[in-house]
């Protein structure tokens, strides 16, 4: 059976390829399972009773907000913030499932970082009144220190050229694609499909967003390849490709990495009836733009080969937050300050009198003992206990395979 260790990777058997790469990446760790397990999540979800769960004002939600998908990521302009940073799931939903998920996230780093229990309780308890100062406008003054763990992924942000991030996907900084694990070849009609796509000037244009380029260099495919990346989204028509944008041999030619991904039916609940794109890759961009601007007006939505998808920019600036052990003191600032993030992503869609209703609906049910309400509680303590038990029976079902 081929696996991601050979060389080359036939178009058809990437779909055995990238299956077993996906589940190997889950048993990794806990925290590398519910990252990657998304169904189970939105599984717990449609089974809750409807009054459960508080339902908030309908806006763009994530949908699967976990510690990975955010992030510091660059704008047009050059300015690098925190913000969401994959929006495949976005959907207009209800607010309190990316709380949910952001907190269950946080809980199994916790576990992760082999701190006690009472953390977990505190830092949804940050998490909460992260949330809400985000939601008020009042999260964190600006020139406030970030924590420590964010901190460090934003200080390695704000250094990096094109030179950090040919080297972390190519391992070289040629402008060109290596073929091998990650990247396989392309067929003649993949090839031909990525060509004509760059031959419209409405696609072309995403190279010359960014305001050092000028907005007529001339933009040319250099390389491209499909790229097994990311782990919920393995087994989606997935594209390298590398621009050049300027003029050949010329001193002011700058390269640039799009990426192209397919774009399917998202699995977060929706309210009923929302008034979202009926084109998937159409959404995401929607949903971007609402909720990580720096993300969202550098995205395109296009067609590829019969298949809606979406394109970005990949720039150097952009990094996910990967937190692997944490302190207690971290880990209670991180779910405060990441709370905020997703309070702001969330407020931004709203007027004052929604945000603070929205804000009231979410301290209502606060014990004596846990500031976090009820709901919130009760909701992570299930989700871990489901996918600590999904976990166990993930790693015997495919890593015990792998190593035998």
């Amino acid at each position: 059976m081929p696996t991601t260790r050979t060389r080359t990777i036939a178009p058809a058997d990437r779909a055995v390829a990238l299956q077993a790469q996906r589940n190997l990446k889950m048993a990794r760790s806990a925290h590398a399972y519910v990252r990657g397990n998304t169904k189970q999540f939105y599984e717990w979800l449609q089974a809750q009773a409807p009054d459960s769960l508080p339902a908030g004002p309908a806006i763009w939600i994530c949908g699967d907000c976990h510690l990975g998908n955010l992030g510091p990521i660059g704008n047009v302009h050059g300015s690098v913030e925190i913000q969401i940073r994959d929006l495949d799931q976005t959907v207009i939903g209800n607010p309190a499932h990316d709380l949910i998920r952001l907190g269950l996230s946080l809980a199994m780093a916790a576990r992760g970082s082999d701190l006690p229990g009472v953390t977990t309780a505190v830092m949804l308890e940050q998490l909460m009144e992260g949330y809400c100062a985000g939601l008020a406008g009042e999260s964190g003054e600006p020139d406030a220190p970030l924590p420590a763990p964010v901190h460090l992924v934003m200080k390695d942000a704000l250094r990096r050229s094109w030179k950090h991030l040919a080297r972390d996907r190519f391992d070289a900084v040629v402008p060109s694609v290596p073929i091998g694990k990650r990247f396989w070849k392309l067929t003649s009609d993949e090839r031909a499909a990525i060509a004509r796509l760059f031959e419209k000037k409405s696609v072309s244009r995403l190279a010359t967003l960014i305001g050092s380029r000028d907005d007529d260099a001339p933009v040319a495919v250099l390389d491209a390849a499909y790229w097994m990346k990311g782990c919920s989204s393995l087994g989606l028509q997935r594209y390298a490709v590398v621009l050049g944008v300027g003029q050949p041999d010329s001193d002011d030619l700058q390269y640039c990495l799009i990426d192209i991904k397919e774009a399917v039916p998202a699995a977060a609940p929706a309210y009923a009836r929302p008034r979202m794109p009926d084109d998937h890759a159409m959404r995401v961009v929607e949903g971007a733009r609402h909720l990580s601007p720096h993300l969202g007006d550098r995205m395109l939505a296009a067609e590829l080969l019969g298949r809606p998808v979406f394109l970005r920019e990949l720039l150097p600036q952009d990094l996910k937050l990967e937190i692997e052990q944490l302190t207690r003191a971290e880990a209670t600032e991180v779910a405060a300050f990441l709370g905020g993030i997703v309070g702001k992503a969330h407020a931004r869609q709203m007027d004052a009198v929604t945000a603070k209703a929205w804000g009231s609906e979410l301290r209502k049910g606060r014990s004596k003992t846990l500031d976090a309400p009820g709901w919130l509680w009760s909701s992570i303590v299930d989700l871990v206990a489901s996918h600590e038990a999904g976990y166990l029976h993930h790693c015997r079902r495919y890593a015990l395979r792998e190593a035998a």
